[in-house]
């Protein structure tokens, strides 16, 4: 098993590192527009922190204490809502590109408070919010970089077929590797959302 997962990785290394490096680039963005001021940016964090305090489930538990409630609602919604569409996206090739770039300038935006005030102001809120970055970049990189090496096997591999998507056939080694992976990746979510929403640093 962990032969088979180590494998996978070296296989879909390219594309994973690739999304993880988008990740950070368009993280960087939003931290630096955020910081200096940038009306779009700040507007950008207001708005989408305001739609998450009243309509996501995890925002919403942990508004209310119940912070366990709250890491599972985003252990789910990370997993089911975000990773595996992004993964299916991998048949697109370049269309998960844009959804990481959004997701990591999202990432990065909400590096101010809502008043608009630095989380780097000490060390341990700084360290909290890029532990919490990182833990979820990484899981997302992996199995967005598995889907998007699918992709490519998949019309490589199809490629005398043409236009003639009917005709084209499913390699059970990418699926296999699609499972190694977020065998990979779930418990990796998991911890991410854990350390969210019940971690100490969590100020």
């Amino acid at each position: 098993m962990i032969g088979s997962i180590l494998l996978t990785l070296k296989r879909s290394r390219f594309f994973i590192l690739s999304i993880f490096m988008t990740y950070w680039i368009s993280c960087a963005a939003g931290i630096i527009m955020s910081h200096t001021g940038n009306n779009f940016a700040l507007t950008a964090r207001d708005r989408i922190v305001g739609q998450a305090v009243e309509n996501d489930k995890a925002s919403l538990s942990y508004l209310k204490g119940n912070n366990i409630n709250a890491a599972l609602y985003d252990f789910c919604g990370n997993l089911l809502l975000g990773a595996v569409p992004q993964t299916l996206m991998g048949f697109g090739i370049v269309i998960p590109y844009f959804t990481v770039l959004r997701q990591g300038w999202i990432g990065g935006i909400v590096s101010v408070d809502s008043q608009h005030k630095s989380r780097f102001k000490n060390f341990k809120s700084s360290a909290y919010y890029l532990l919490v970055l990182m833990l979820q970049f990484i899981p997302y990189s992996l199995a967005i970089g598995c889907g998007i090496r699918f992709g490519v096997d998949f019309y490589n591999n199809n490629r005398v077929n043409g236009w003639e998507f009917w005709k084209y056939k499913i390699q059970k080694s990418g699926i296999k590797d699609l499972i190694y992976i977020y065998i990979l990746v779930i418990p990796l979510f998991f911890l991410a959302s854990c350390f969210e929403f019940l971690s100490s640093w969590n100020i």
